[in-house]
């Protein structure tokens, strides 16, 4: 149960408080630190799955809190972001609000039998995020270059990139669904 790859998953969601303690009091200091502290969560993201597949050692744990982390940690930093007033609180709202409306699908999808895996949107949609969140974490001026207005940008391709991977979700849920309660009858 707590191989390597568990193990480098529950270090992002310890990530999760350290990152929302340096936002608490922000500086520049912090804002690094932040960006930096996310930059290692948001790379176990990559090296847990890694190591999980080719060391055969997927769990249901495993399944489980993968993405949990992936949503702890971007909520986390969406919350803050808000808080400071570097993202608007809509963006945070309806990123946060699509992580939610899937995860209950995925329960809803458990009763029908069907795993809703992450497909290529989602695992894209995931990496857009983050990547829009680390030039916003930064915020501050580095060598005269402003991180924040290309975090906007990516942010915004994320939002967008959100809200279609999760209509792909309930879409695909939703053929799923009515193909197996035709065979039902």
């Amino acid at each position: 149960m707590f191989n390597l790859a568990n193990n480098l998953t529950l270090a992002r969601i310890g990530a999760v408080p350290i990152l929302v303690i340096l936002l608490y009091f922000p500086g520049r200091g912090a804002c690094i630190a932040a960006m930096l502290v996310f930059i290692a969560a948001a790379v176990t993201d990559i090296m847990d799955g890694v190591v999980a597949r080719s060391r055969n050692l997927v769990t249901t744990l495993g399944k489980f809190l993968d993405p949990l982390a992936d949503k702890l940690l971007i909520s986390a930093a969406l919350v803050m972001l808000t808080r400071l007033g570097w993202v608007e609180a809509w963006v945070a709202v309806v990123i946060i609000g699509r992580e939610i409306a899937v995860t209950g699908l995925r329960a809803v999808a458990a009763d029908y039998g069907v795993i809703i895996a992450a497909d290529r949107f989602g695992k894209l949609k995931t990496v857009l995020q983050m990547m829009a969140l680390c030039p916003l974490l930064l915020h501050f001026p580095v060598w005269g270059w402003d991180p924040a207005p290309l975090g906007s940008v990516l942010l915004y391709l994320a939002l967008v990139l959100t809200l279609v991977s999760g209509v792909n979700y309930f879409y695909s849920f939703g053929k799923t669904a009515a193909w197996s309660e035709k065979s039902a009858r």
